[in-house]
């Protein structure tokens, strides 16, 4: 991802409230210029393609599997679908070893959908980057960067759109690996290849899928915009003794992710879990465990990205994240930039908020690492809960504003492990030595009767709504239900039974 100087001014100084009163609020809008994420993209209207489920709605259905019109998904004519085409890809034992490209202008109403069909006990089918054939009607670079690619190609002009892929394995696009091109030629994937690889497109949706054994499971540029990325089980990505591959690195104008598990990367990986350079990011209701660092939310490179308004505003509640005792970085969220040039870091406000945070780590854990004085961060409602003991937890990093309130704490947490640069504006947060949890043992983080941080949370700020209201919580594994609303009031991720 390539980095791009451009200068942007930004803003900021002390306690951001939960509260509607606009006087607690102002120093964080004026001048600012912050429009909501939904003003700028269409990326929650593609969840109005969730009930795409009646096959009449195509025009074209396309049939994969043992004893279907096409046996194996290389011979799809994939450089020739269509709008409103329907691939459904049918289970069997053993994986398909094809890889493709997809390219179709689709539109809204009638999208292209390539669809995994499980067997009767729910098997899903597997398509494996491993000893993979490129099908020679397909002309398109980078091959040696996926297993399934959308957009880049030399057999057309057109720029891909409203295309979604659910419901399937893929794995596989891993150095180890080899495969045969488009020419009949053999060749191994790079480090930073992908199960898919969104080169570019729009209103693209990667939904219900399982992306595990590559460089990076899910890797998406910045000739991209409006993706889902939602209910997908990624893990055991990345390159052993390597910092650069992750579970998922995305650089989107307009990206949400939700109800998706995302597990530790692969043994000896190094990488992140979640990596995003987005404008306009959104996570919400996943369970993410693992990872040099949990979520890593850093700058773009592009410099259209970098003057929207959108790239000053984060927003990431309603999860459920974790740390193992195994991470070399104690940080379990970073934002602000890595690239080296401050002037291009996020310089925003993150949203933080209904957020159910564990930590097992013997060593220091911190729980916001933002880059530079210029980054903010409101945190509020959360549970973040230390199981060595809060002295071993750190708030911040030591760079940057945070505003801390209606929180659960560890008792004894710090401020920072070393020195406190910014600032920290702190009140009303709550200590303990136990959440309440409904089964610790268990990892069910919903609270029990007995929970101190029971109807503790404030109201959400007007700023969030009606777009970020706590609509929904996770359900192990990649399941959503309703959340009590608007009757809330419980910290964390989860309402209390």
């Amino acid at each position: 991802m390539n980095k791009i100087l451009t200068v942007i001014v930004v803003f900021l100084l002390p306690l951001i409230s939960c509260s509607d009163d606009s006087s607690n609020n102002n120093h964080l809008n004026n001048n600012n210029n912050l429009n909501n994420t939904n003003n700028l993209n269409n990326t929650n209207n593609l969840n109005n393609l969730n009930n795409l489920n009646n096959e009449s709605d195509f025009e074209t259905i396309i049939e994969v599997g043992p004893g279907k019109e096409y046996a194996d998904p290389c011979e799809v004519p994939w450089e020739a679908l269509q709008p409103s085409t329907l691939v459904k890809i049918y289970y069997r034992q053993t994986p398909y070893r094809c890889k493709f490209v997809l390219n179709t202008a689709a539109l809204e109403n009638s999208p292209l959908v390539v669809r995994g069909v499980a067997d009767s006990s729910g098997h899903l089918p597997h398509i494996s980057g491993e000893d993979a054939q490129t099908p020679q009607n397909l002309d398109y670079w980078n091959e040696n960067r996926s297993v399934i690619k959308i957009g880049g190609v030399s057999h057309s002009d057109d720029f891909p759109a409203w295309i979604i892929i659910e419901n399937l394995i893929i794995s596989g696009a891993h150095p180890d690996n080899s495969f045969t091109d488009d020419s009949g030629n053999n060749n191994n994937y790079s480090d930073n290849a992908a199960s898919i690889h969104v080169e570019e497109g729009s209103n693209i949706i990667v939904r219900g899928c399982e992306l595990y054994g590559s460089g990076n499971g899910l890797f998406a540029g910045d000739l991209t915009s409006n993706l889902l990325i939602q209910k997908n089980y990624i893990h055991s990505n990345g390159i052993v003794d390597s910092w650069y591959e992750h579970n998922s690195y995305t650089e989107s104008f307009g990206i949400i992710f939700e109800f998706n598990h995302y597990g530790p990367l692969c043994s000896g990986c190094l990488g992140n879990n979640l990596k995003d350079r987005s404008a306009g990011t959104i996570i919400r209701y996943n369970w993410i465990e693992a990872g040099n660092r949990t979520l890593d939310l850093v700058d773009s490179g592009n410099s259209d990205f970098i003057d929207s308004s959108s790239y000053n505003q984060t927003f990431v509640y309603g999860n459920i994240l974790i740390k193992h005792d195994v991470e070399e970085n104690g940080q379990v969220l970073h934002y602000g930039g890595d690239s080296g040039n401050s002037d291009n870091y996020r310089k925003g406000l993150l949203w933080f908020y209904n957020n159910t945070v564990i930590s097992y780590r013997s060593g220091n854990t911190t729980l916001l690492g933002l880059s530079t004085q210029g980054e903010n961060a409101n945190a509020f409602n959360n549970i973040v809960h230390n199981v060595v003991g809060g002295e071993y937890l750190a708030v911040s990093s030591g760079e940057g504003t945070i505003s801390l309130h209606h929180n659960y704490l560890s008792s004894n947490w710090r401020e920072v492990h070393g020195t406190l640069n910014g600032e920290i504006f702190a009140e009303e947060n709550i200590s303990g030595v136990d959440p309440g949890f409904l089964d610790y043992e268990n990892m069910d983080f919903h609270l029990n009767e007995q929970s101190p941080v029971r109807d503790k949370a404030c109201d959400l700020p007007s700023e969030l709504l009606p777009d970020h209201l706590l609509n929904y919580e996770y359900v192990p594994h990649q399941i959503y239900q309703q959340r009590d609303f608007p009757n809330h009031s419980d910290l964390g991720a989860f309402e209390g039974k």
